[in-house]
């Protein structure tokens, strides 16, 4: 099984993501963790790669791309995987099926976790960070006891985590990923999740597409 997962800001992709991969035993795919292990590393790639990022630009798809073929000819994807955080726009999608063509793999479903702009508003603003080891809390929902993460730390609210900040974040999520998800729509691939729910219910509306088109035999 090889899919991708999609979703906006706030959409639950890194739960959904981490289940997903438990229950499938996909090698889990996040184009993020692969270009920091490949800087960390200093392979060729991840050279070329420090060269855009230490210049706060964006990495050339041929890189990214560069960097999920040699993730894909690793063990682990044997039973499948599951990519996270890409592709973003047509033109990545497009390479990406180059890739896969020439490699000999294919994608089977693409999971577009759905949710209202308010409600990713209220997760987004209300999610707490601890500066010193990174633990999230929400406001509403687990705010730390006195103030205090478990590691000392004071968990606070990021400046891009800010209402206005996530609205503009949503309207260029929008802007980019709106026409991809049209894309894989054509091609017959884009299965829709309603994510508002808990991390579970949210689980279990994925298991039943996937099981779904695993019935039909697609898999």
């Amino acid at each position: 099984m090889n899919l991708i997962i999609m979703g906006p800001p706030g959409a639950g992709k890194g739960t959904a993501a981490e289940r997903i991969k438990a229950a499938y035993g996909l090698a889990h795919i996040s184009t993020g963790d692969l270009l920091r292990a490949a800087v960390k590393a200093g392979t060729e790639l991840g050279l070329k790669a420090s060269v855009y990022m230490d210049a706060g630009k964006l990495v050339p798809d041929e890189v990214v791309i560069g960097l999920v073929e040699g993730r894909l000819g690793e063990p682990d994807t044997s039973n499948g995987f599951m990519l996270d955080g890409f592709p973003r726009t047509i033109p990545q999608a497009e390479a990406l099926s180059e890739m896969l063509d020439r490699i000999g793999r294919r994608l089977d479903i693409v999971i577009n976790l759905r949710i209202d702009d308010d409600v990713i508003i209220r997760r987004i603003a209300g999610r707490l960070i601890c500066p010193s080891c990174g633990a999230i809390y929400n406001a509403d929902l687990n705010r730390p006891a006195d103030g205090l993460c478990k590691c000392g730390g004071r968990p606070a609210r990021r400046k891009d985590d800010e209402p206005e900040a996530v609205k503009m974040r949503l309207v260029a999520y929008k802007a980019q990923s709106e026409p991809l998800i049209d894309w894989y729509r054509q091609r017959g691939l884009l299965a829709e999740v309603e994510s508002a729910g808990t991390p579970a219910e949210v689980f279990d509306k994925i298991s039943g597409v996937i099981s779904k088109h695993s019935g039909a035999g697609k898999w």
